[in-house]
């Protein structure tokens, strides 16, 4: 039975496994079957972005979610600009860019509203009463319900956090990425934030792909967390539901958005609150193993 968390800011209950589409290809078919299983399984928070596949990958979601429009959440981004020969995108942010971004991802997406729009990324030197202008027409003309950031930038957080009326924050957190504890996920929380986690699974290396150097941590030292999360997974309690476990455990977190391209994928996230829960104390003694890194940039 999935679970659900509130987004304190928000009056919306969100799965505490979200659907992450970027990682989905166009394959309508296989996809449509993927989406329909992480519906019927529970999972109501389905995040795209209007750059990814240039715009398709809202069109595809759109098609996919338009049966159940009304019982879902769709969260899209803005701020990204494709070139006019498709070489590459723009960092965009003015207000003119992000309220007809917002109509093109409408008529993609087949709906009247979006109900998370979030800004693509961020720099502390971009015009932010000016993108807060933008979301607060959108809203106002009734086609964002909501609006948040997608950022890891402590700088660019903290500005948002405290001068605008931000519901959630995109962000990477996981065992392997605990740059956050510092200060962004305290101050979020504090603030009624919702906190939207991607990378929960560091590219895979915490559901058992080959560990490899990530961040500051040598293979040397993820094998040796890996081998402590060994201890306590079991045939009903699998690597990744214990990497997953931890980073919900956070009084921050609302969810964890997935990537999932497969059926079994599907499947198998689905099946994390049927893993045995581990002990706090348990969670503790995995966490232990590795030394917290920090943000160096953009503090």
């Amino acid at each position: 039975m999935m679970k659900y968390r509130i987004f304190p800011k928000a009056n919306i209950s969100v799965s505490e496994i979200s659907f992450g589409c970027m990682s989905i290809d166009l394959n309508r078919e296989d996809n449509m079957q993927l989406i329909h299983a992480a519906i019927d399984g529970g999972i109501n928070y389905f995040d795209t972005a209007d750059l990814y596949d240039k715009g398709d990958n809202e069109s595809f979601l759109g098609e996919a979610l338009k049966a159940k429009r009304k019982e879902l959440i769709i969260a899209t981004k803005v701020g990204n600009q494709w070139r006019k020969d498709g070489s590459g995108w723009d960092w965009n942010p003015s207000k003119d860019y992000i309220l007809k971004a917002a109509d093109e991802s409408l008529k993609r997406l087949q709906t009247d509203y979006i109900d998370i729009y979030q800004l693509h990324g961020g720099t502390i030197d971009d015009n932010r009463e000016e993108v807060i202008e933008a979301f607060e027409s959108l809203k106002a003309q009734g086609k964002i319900r909501y609006y948040g950031i997608s950022s890891i930038r402590p700088n660019v957080i903290r500005e948002f956090a405290a001068n605008s009326k931000i519901v959630s924050n995109m962000m990477q957190y996981s065992l392997l990425d605990r740059r956050g504890e510092e200060a962004v996920l305290s101050n979020l929380h504090q603030q009624g934030i919702g906190v939207m986690v991607r990378g929960g699974l560091a590219r895979g290396v915490l559901a058992g792909k080959e560990s490899i150097k990530y961040l500051d941590h040598s293979q040397q030292s993820i094998d040796l967390l890996l081998n402590k999360m060994r201890v306590f997974s079991n045939e009903n309690t699998a690597l990744n539901h214990i990497a997953l476990q931890w980073v919900l455990n956070h009084s921050a977190v609302t969810s964890v958005v997935l990537g999932m391209r497969t059926l079994e994928q599907v499947q198998d996230a689905l099946a994390l609150n049927q893993s045995t829960q581990l002990s706090q104390a348990e969670l503790d003694e995995i966490e232990s193993v590795l030394k917290p890194n920090f943000y160096t940039d953009h503090r």
